[in-house]
């Protein structure tokens, strides 16, 4: 927020060259590479109160990048926070929970009444923190993850061998090859089952 600048400057001038006020759009930023470019050391660790239209897309930019940063913790509405930490067969559990937790140890901290902001926001807000896993849950490609459980939660309340249509292909080969159940819902599978069949949707392509 330009309006935002100059209100920093002073705290800026007094920081003594810890703090650096960057002007720009967070979503058109590499993060990562504006950072090494100020010669800041790695990994990162992220510590925001994101804005809430592009929190989401701000976070999944930066999973694909999981293994440059240290840690994420960040500030969402309550509804997101859930959809992160949700567990399989949760109302909440959806392609979010599937992606951080594939990358990420994912906990929640602790909830902010709207009473805490002024002005305040007509929702209750989460604290989250993100740890990038040494490794992945499961292999699997990124791009064939999301493409699986776009199709899968796309059509949460049918059965996996209809949802998965879309993916194209021999469906009943491909729920064979991951070892899932044909009759099962998006939201009763593993991360783990979900990384198997993106390996074999990918391996089907």
């Amino acid at each position: 927020d330009p309006r935002a600048v100059p209100a920093l400057a002073e705290l800026s001038e007094s920081a003594d060259g810890r703090l650096t006020v960057v002007e720009g759009d967070a979503m058109a930023m590499d993060l990562p590479a504006e950072c090494a470019a100020r010669g800041l050391p790695t990994p990162l660790r992220v510590v925001a109160n994101l804005p809430y239209n592009v929190g989401t897309a701000l976070l999944i930019d930066w999973l694909g990048q999981a293994q440059r940063f240290e840690s994420f913790t960040l500030m969402f509405q309550k509804e997101v926070a859930d959809r992160l930490t949700a567990r399989p067969d949760t109302k909440a559990y959806g392609r979010l929970s599937v992606l951080a937790q594939w990358l990420c140890r994912v906990e929640r901290l602790f909830n902010l009444p709207a009473a805490a902001f002024t002005p305040a926001p007509k929702v209750v807000s989460t604290m989250i923190r993100l740890t990038p896993r040494p490794a992945p849950v499961a292999p699997a490609s990124q791009t064939w993850l999301e493409r699986v459980t776009a199709a899968a939660f796309g059509q949460r309340r049918k059965m996996l061998r209809q949802s998965l249509r879309s993916l194209g292909g021999d469906t009943e080969r491909l729920i064979e090859a991951a070892g899932a159940d044909p009759t099962a819902r998006a939201e009763q599978l593993t991360v783990e089952q979900f990384c198997a069949l993106a390996r074999a949707a990918e391996a089907q392509a």
